[in-house]
């Protein structure tokens, strides 16, 4: 593990200005490449309080800046289409550049090192992306993932993955099925529960009768 100085607010890590320890290969192919964070040395903490004030004031105007565009963004739709199977799974995954480029048809500037997908989307339906405008600002689309325009447009007035519904209702209407059958077959089970008492019936009838007869033959 090293030491290093975040320049910026990194999730999990910490806020701008806050030495944390990771590992090496984080360090050097991520944060310090990209100018995220600085090795934690006593020259780079005395250059980094010395700058401390000027780093601050520009993440504001940055942060303030990525606020404004997310009231225009916050919780926009995005169609992204796609082939799939007969059950929805998409031939490969959708990625975060598609996502970017889709932003980009809607006329909203998202770039691809902004989009965070946490679960790989690999199926029709709708799903929730995080959108990083800025380390301090994130907000959330729906990527609605369809086979066609006409199917994204009925997934988001349903709310849900068209195939889903479709599924759904096929298994309704199986279950009604089941159960119709059921009541079918209960029927004659129970007329054929009764049978047994017509014929003990007259059994008990006969006995009475055979007395009678030992009677008057005595």
């Amino acid at each position: 593990m090293i030491e290093v100085i975040l320049l910026e607010r990194i999730e999990r890590l910490g806020p701008m200005g806050q030495v944390v320890k990771v590992r090496p290969g984080y360090a050097r192919n991520y944060l310090l490449p990209q100018k995220k964070a600085l090795r934690a040395t006593k020259a780079n903490l005395a250059l980094f309080e010395k700058q401390r004030a000027e780093l601050e004031a520009r993440n504001a105007a940055q942060r303030a800046e990525a606020e404004k565009e997310a009231a225009t963004m916050n919780d926009i739709k995005l169609v992204i289409i796609r082939q799939a199977s007969e059950m929805g799974m998409l031939y490969g995954s959708v990625s975060a550049r598609d996502v970017a480029e889709s932003a980009k048809e809607s006329g909203h500037k998202i770039a691809r090192d902004m989009v965070q997908i946490d679960t790989p989307i690999k199926m029709l339906g709708l799903f929730p992306v995080k959108v990083k405008l800025h380390p301090e600002v994130v907000i959330k689309v729906t990527v609605n993932v369809a086979r066609s325009a006409e199917e994204a447009r009925v997934q988001a007035e349903k709310g849900a993955a068209l195939i889903k519904a479709e599924a759904a209702a096929a298994e309704a209407e199986a279950e009604k099925a089941a159960i119709e059958a059921a009541a079918a077959q209960q029927a004659p089970v129970e007329a054929t529960a009764e049978e047994p008492a017509e014929e003990e019936a007259p059994k008990k009838a006969k006995k009475p009768r055979a007395k009678k007869a030992e009677a008057t033959e005595e």
